[in-house]
C-alpha cells in the first residue's frame, strides 16, 4: 500500500470516474486503475463498483482513513514549516451559517493580518451534515450548535447567544414586550425540521415548560427561516446572529422568558493532532470572538479559549 494508490482512490469517490479521477492527479486513467487495482489486491476486497460507478462500502471506509491520512501529511508539511516560525498551510472550516454572517469577515481579516500565509476554506452548514465531515477528516475545525453527541468529536465552548421570537407586525404577538413558551405553542412557527440540533434545544426547552411547538412549516436552514420571517410568512424562533442588525422591514423581534441561549463551540476530532495553522487559527478564532462578541446584540462570548 502507498500513497498514490490512497490518492487514486479518494479521485475516483470525489469525481465519480476514474478518467475525471485521472483528469484531477494529472495522469492518465490506466494509471488510476492500476493503483485502485493494486489497493484491491492487497486488501482482499472490491473498492469499487464498476459495473454501478461507485464506491462498495469497504471502498467508503478505505477513502474515509485515506481523507485522514492526508489530512495528517499536509499538517506535518505545516508542522515542520512552524517550526521555522513560519505558519503556513490550509485549513479547512465548517462554519453555521448564522454565525458565518457576523464572524467570517472578522475572523479572515484578523487571520490574514496574523497569519498570511494560512489560507482558509470555509464550508457553511448546519451541525448535522457538518459533524460527519469532521470526523472524516474533511474538515479541521467546526463551529456547531452545542451540545454535540459524538465520541470522536471534542469541544470547546465559544459563545451563547439569545434566542429571539422573529415575527412579523402583523403577528398576535409582535406587540408583546416578552413571550412564554406556553404562548408560543399556541401558535405556529416556522421551524427547522426535526432532528436537527438547534431544532432538538427548541423542543427540549418546550418539554421542560410543558408544552410543544407547532410548526407552519419545516425548513432546512435557519437563515432561510429568518428571511421567510422577514417576508411576512410566518413567526420564527431565531438565535440573535440570524437577524442582522442592518436589516429593517415590517417585523420585530420579542424576548422570549425563560428559554436557555443557544451554546456555539468549536468542534475538533479527537484523534490527532491539530496542523500548526489549524492551531494558529483556533487562537484567531477565540481573540476574534472576545473582542467583537461584546459589541454584538444577544451574544456572550465564554471565558474559556
Amino acid at each position: 500500500m502507498d500513497l498514490r494508490q490512497l490518492a487514486a482512490l479518494t479521485a475516483v469517490a470525489d469525481t465519480g470516474t476514474f478518467s475525471a479521477a485521472a483528469d484531477v492527479l494529472h495522469t492518465v486513467q490506466s494509471n488510476v486503475s492500476t493503483h485502485v487495482a493494486r489497493l484491491e489486491r492487497e486488501l482482499g476486497v472490491t473498492l469499487v463498483d464498476r459495473a454501478a460507478g461507485r464506491l462498495t462500502d469497504e471502498g467508503e471506509a478505505v477513502v474515509a482513513r485515506a481523507r485522514r491520512i492526508q489530512a495528517e501529511l499536509d499538517a506535518l508539511v505545516a508542522d515542520v514549516s512552524a517550526l521555522r516560525d513560519d505558519v503556513a498551510g490550509h485549513v479547512r472550516m465548517g462554519m453555521l451559517g448564522t454565525t458565518g454572517r457576523w464572524l467570517v469577515p472578522r475572523l479572515l481579516a484578523a487571520a490574514e493580518e496574523r497569519h498570511p500565509r494560512i489560507r482558509v476554506s470555509v464550508l457553511e452548514g448546519n451541525t448535522t451534515n457538518l459533524v460527519p465531515q469532521l470526523v472524516w477528516g474533511e474538515l479541521d475545525m467546526a463551529v456547531l450548535n452545542l451540545p454535540v453527541d459524538d465520541a470522536d468529536v471534542t469541544i470547546e465552548p465559544l459563545f451563547e447567544e439569545d434566542l429571539l421570537l422573529a415575527a412579523p407586525l402583523d403577528h398576535p404577538l409582535a406587540g408583546r414586550d416578552e413571550v412564554t413558551m406556553e404562548e408560543l405553542s399556541r401558535t405556529e412557527l416556522v421551524l427547522l425540521p426535526k432532528g436537527t440540533a438547534f431544532r432538538a434545544d427548541l423542543d427540549r426547552a418546550a418539554d421542560e415548560a410543558g408544552v410543544e411547538l407547532h410548526a407552519k412549516a419545516e425548513m432546512d436552514g435557519l437563515r432561510l427561516i429568518a428571511s421567510l420571517t422577514f417576508e411576512g410568512f410566518g413567526a420564527s424562533i431565531l438565535p440573535a446572529t440570524a437577524i442582522p442588525r442592518w436589516l429593517t422591514g415590517a417585523w420585530r423581534t420579542v424576548p422570549i422568558a425563560g428559554i436557555p441561549r443557544r451554546q456555539v463551540g468549536l468542534g475538533r476530532r479527537r484523534r490527532g493532532l491539530p496542523s500548526a495553522p489549524a492551531r494558529a487559527l483556533r487562537d484567531v478564532l477565540y481573540d476574534v470572538v472576545a473582542a467583537e462578541g461584546p459589541g454584538l446584540p444577544g451574544v456572550h462570548p465564554t471565558e474559556s479559549g
